[in-house]
């Protein structure tokens, strides 16, 4: 039998600083990157940190919510706890999943990001102070095989971008 690749893609909007994120939220608000999101990982697991999971208005439908937590008791209604990214990835290999879409924050991105196959990134025309950031990474390693410059209703620019691990 053959094993199905799950394809394990990380998904973010990072401002042009590298933010990420400011106390456990969004720096900017962008309703159509929302949508986007939305969009995208629809019917698939998104894994995430606790503080992640934490910071969510509540559960996301249509998605199974995946958290990476150090804490084995820890359990939350509607989610799947793992101790690990590797032990979620593992779990992801085992159910023969398509897609599997990592969602933040900063640590399990660092974590996560030579594994994965695919960046989402919304790329944000903005300098935001924050205290979560995504990991550089040598761009050398990825080829853009998509952007889609897009301007906010409040006027911020900004560009969907994807790139595949070459």
């Amino acid at each position: 039998m053959s094993e199905m690749k799950v394809d394990i893609a990380i998904i973010a909007a990072v401002g042009q600083n590298g933010v990420i994120g400011i106390e456990n939220r969004l720096p900017w608000s962008l309703p159509e990157d929302l949508k986007n999101f939305k969009a995208l990982t629809m019917g698939s697991p998104m894994l995430m940190g606790r503080k992640t999971f934490e910071s969510l208005p509540g559960l996301l439908p249509g998605r199974p919510h995946w958290v990476v937590t150090r804490n084995p008791e820890w359990q939350a209604v509607g989610a799947r706890a793992f101790l690990s990214v590797e032990a979620a990835l593992a779990a992801a290999a085992e159910a023969n999943l398509e897609k599997l879409f990592i969602i933040g924050g900063g640590e399990i991105y660092t974590r996560s990001l030579p594994l994965v196959n695919t960046l989402y990134l919304t790329e944000v025309s903005l300098n935001p102070k924050g205290d979560a950031y995504f990991p550089a990474f040598d761009r050398s390693g990825w080829q853009e095989v998509a952007r889609v410059p897009q301007l906010s209703a409040k006027g911020v620019e900004f560009s969907y971008v994807e790139y595949r691990r070459i």
